[in-house]
């Protein structure tokens, strides 16, 4: 098989795979609420409307993908992805296909009851956004009221077996004052906890910059608390990690402060069939099944090509859409 790389080296490796679009949650980071939109960057772009692929498309695409690149690992997203109707069908058969590493990004509202089924299928673990224990200030993040009902799913997968992780994007001014409450959760559950600088996507693109709340900042906040090391990143990871002397590891995704697209390996699928080989590339590139291999590996040059030398440089292109 002949590696499809870039000038960089760089390959894809991980699959992140949108299910939907849509979610039952309204983050403010992800979704414009009301006088925020305006322009380009509030508008639902047009791959985001193209009808889904079915289930058994669905698999047939991520097979063919599988074939050609040799994947280590998927990662189901949405939108959110527990409302996937199939979901469960769908990592059994992905399981068939001979990816075993198959992970899921959630919100983690409807987790309490779907977790079981979840790990029985095959799911290996998940990463629960979690950006406030505070019922007020998670409302004032999400627009819903449902920090506990959250915090039960994370304590039901964890009884299932699964693997957690959770993560937290950090906005300055709207849930900054959440970074110990956070991190003393994680720690009293034995998990790692993640905490993201905000990227310059969909109707924040522009704005970005205002709520910023960067590695720095992060870093010195815990500090006035806690003493740690550094632990560093691993090769592809988006997270650097650190370790307190009390043995608590935690997380800072730096998009903005420390850009780790250098060693990026991941190529992301819509659910409508179009891929994208970075998250600014708005740009989506269409697979069909009918195509032949050439065509198909023409496309993924081409998606490797979006890949950025350096650093992300934002885009109007929602995480609803493209997932995380």
């Amino acid at each position: 098989m002949v590696v499809i790389r870039d000038k960089y080296g760089r390959r894809f490796r991980t699959l992140r795979v949108s299910l939907l679009n849509h979610c039952n949650l309204g983050c403010v980071y992800c979704v414009a609420g009301e006088g925020e939109g305006g322009g380009a960057s509030s508008q639902v772009p047009v791959s985001s409307t193209a009808v889904p692929l079915s289930m058994q498309a669905l698999l047939e695409t991520i097979g063919r993908l599988h074939q050609r690149l040799g994947l280590r690992t998927i990662r189901l997203t949405g939108g959110e992805p527990l409302l996937y109707s199939g979901l469960v069908d769908l990592i059994a058969g992905i399981r068939a296909i001979g990816i075993t590493d198959i992970k899921l990004t959630t919100n983690g509202f409807l987790l309490e009851r779907l977790a079981i089924p979840l790990k029985n299928a095959g799911l290996e673990g998940l990463n629960v956004s979690l950006d406030a224990i505070d019922e007020d200030i998670f409302f004032r993040m999400s627009r819903r009221h449902s920090a506990q009902r959250i915090v039960r799913g994370i304590d039901a997968a964890i009884t299932a077996g699964l693997s957690v992780k959770i993560n937290t994007v950090l906005m300055k001014g709207m849930n900054d004052t959440e970074i110990f409450p956070l991190l003393e959760f994680a720690a009293s559950r034995g998990l790692r906890i993640r905490f993201l600088e905000l990227m310059a996507m969909g109707h924040l693109q522009h704005r970005s910059a205002s709520f910023l709340f960067s590695q720095k900042e992060i870093l010195s906040v815990i500090s006035t608390r806690y003493r740690f090391s550094p632990l560093g990143r691993a090769g592809s990871a988006t997270a650097s990690y650190w370790l307190t002397e009390e043995g608590i590891h935690f997380g800072i995704i730096a998009n903005e402060s420390e850009p780790f697209c250098g060693d990026c390996d991941r190529l992301r699928l819509d659910s409508g069939g179009n891929i994208y080989g970075c998250l600014s590339s708005n740009h989506p590139i269409s697979l069909d099944l009918k195509d032949g291999q050439e065509e198909w590996d023409r496309k993924l040059e081409e998606a490797l090509r979006q890949k950025q030398a350096t650093r992300f440089t934002g885009s109007d292109l929602s995480m609803l859409h493209i997932g995380g």
